[in-house]
């Protein structure tokens, strides 16, 4: 069991371009609907991982441009849906489950058509992103940060491995230096986790996405655009054949 103390996020410590494309203002029509999928995305791409707790509602409220009524409505609906615990004392406060539902295939537009259509903005903004980072004199912090996600993917674990793979995926793009595309690639790969939550997670395939994942970030870190964009288009390929084997 993590321990909150030790998990918990300090609202001083979430500044990173991700985390202001999730934790931006909702639109204020739908402020409660819009509370409530910004939050199950931040869940789902694990901005905030199993285990470990959310900003405060205060700071929540304060970040989307909603009420703390707002706030605290949606965490009630996501802890009653089994996404967030409510735990009080001393080291209280609203943390992401341990173990999330699933997301049933049945709730999902899986036709063939909605498919396509994720798969094809994925690969517009992924590949405009590795181009992007690949022609960019990357500082020293930026290259750690960039492996340090590699390592972190290839070492999780099966159940931990989507999460991990959605936070490199999402780092080369707060990288690109294009704020704006990130509230993109996040709401893009929200569907993707979607499609990919149901069908089988297939060890052959993580071996093979972790060496793909490494030959992205070697042709990021050496410069080499062609080869970035290159190894990026065969991995995105490669999860787009089982996305269309499985659900079309």
């Amino acid at each position: 069991m993590t321990d909150p103390a030790a998990t918990a996020v300090s609202p001083d410590e979430v500044h990173s371009l991700i985390d202001e494309a999730l934790f931006r203002p909702v639109r204020s029509g739908n402020a409660f609907e819009d509370t409530v999928a910004r939050l199950l995305q931040t869940i789902r791409l694990g901005i905030v991982a199993p285990g470990e707790a959310l900003p405060a509602e205060r700071d929540l409220a304060a970040r989307f441009s909603v009420s703390r009524d707002t706030v605290r409505d949606a965490i009630r609906e996501l802890a009653d849906a089994g996404y967030l615990l409510s735990k009080r004392g001393r080291y209280g406060g609203t943390f992401v489950s341990e173990i999330l539902p699933a997301v049933p295939v049945s709730t999902l537009a899986l036709d063939r058509a909605v498919i396509e259509d994720v798969l094809g903005l994925r690969e517009i903004l992924e590949l405009g992103a590795v181009r992007a980072v690949a022609a960019k004199a990357l500082t020293a912090a930026e290259r750690d940060q960039l492996w340090t996600r590699l390592n972190a993917t290839s070492a999780a674990s099966a159940e931990d491995y989507r999460r991990h793979d959605s936070l490199l995926h999402l780092t080369i793009g707060e990288l690109s230096g294009t704020p704006s595309l990130v509230p993109l690639l996040a709401d893009n790969r929200s569907r993707v986790n979607e499609m990919l939550d149901n069908i089988p997670l297939l060890g052959k395939n993580i071996e093979h996405s972790n060496q793909q994942h490494e030959a992205i970030v070697v042709a990021i870190l050496t410069g080499d655009q062609q080869r970035a964009a290159e190894a990026m288009a065969e991995h995105l390929e490669g999860s787009a054949a089982l996305l269309r084997g499985f659900l079309s």
